[in-house]
């Protein structure tokens, strides 16, 4: 996890969203190997930082990063595959925007970046460069997440090819 909390611009730029009731739900939703909630930081963090050494709109990019998974629907193993596909590409980006339209003000720009953040898996392209910055972010942290979350698993099935490999070499 970034060590945001020294940085007292972001935390200024985040705080109206951090102390809503309903934004921190998502502290207790599984997302990958963490929580929706350390994800959206993550991804909101390092967009920030990039988008702040470009020059561009850094605050949108915190903002949105932030919201960007604003959704409280959690993925079980009882849904389909079907409807999970639906859930990761299309569904989720416009709950999130309706649930950051509901409970704050939210600019055009973060709008973009919501609706936007799952390019190329979606369709919706990205209209500004902030947008792509954090799908782009998402997409690296949700890799390394992903990778977390089952590296022990991706070891074991190595560790077996290998030893596959060695034992038809004899």
């Amino acid at each position: 996890m970034p060590n945001y909390k020294n940085d007292m611009q972001y935390v200024r730029i985040i705080n109206p969203i951090m102390t809503n009731e309903d934004f921190n739900k998502m502290k207790d939703i599984q997302h990958h190997s963490d929580t929706r909630l350390n994800h959206s930081l993550k991804v909101s963090y390092y967009s920030y930082k990039i988008a702040k050494t470009l020059r561009l709109d850094y605050e949108d990019v915190a903002r949105g990063g932030l919201l960007h998974d604003f959704y409280l629907e959690q993925v079980n193993d009882q849904k389909s595959l079907k409807d999970k596909f639906l859930l990761y590409t299309t569904k989720h980006p416009n709950d999130a925007l309706d649930n950051a339209s509901k409970y704050f003000e939210i600019s055009e720009k973060e709008k973009d970046i919501i609706r936007t953040h799952m390019f190329p898996v979606d369709i919706k392209i990205p209209k500004y460069a902030e947008s792509w910055i954090v799908s782009i972010v998402d997409k690296g942290v949700s890799l390394k997440e992903f990778y977390q979350k089952f590296s022990q698993q991706l070891i074991f099935a190595t560790n077996l090819y290998v030893l596959m490999i060695l034992k038809f070499m004899r």
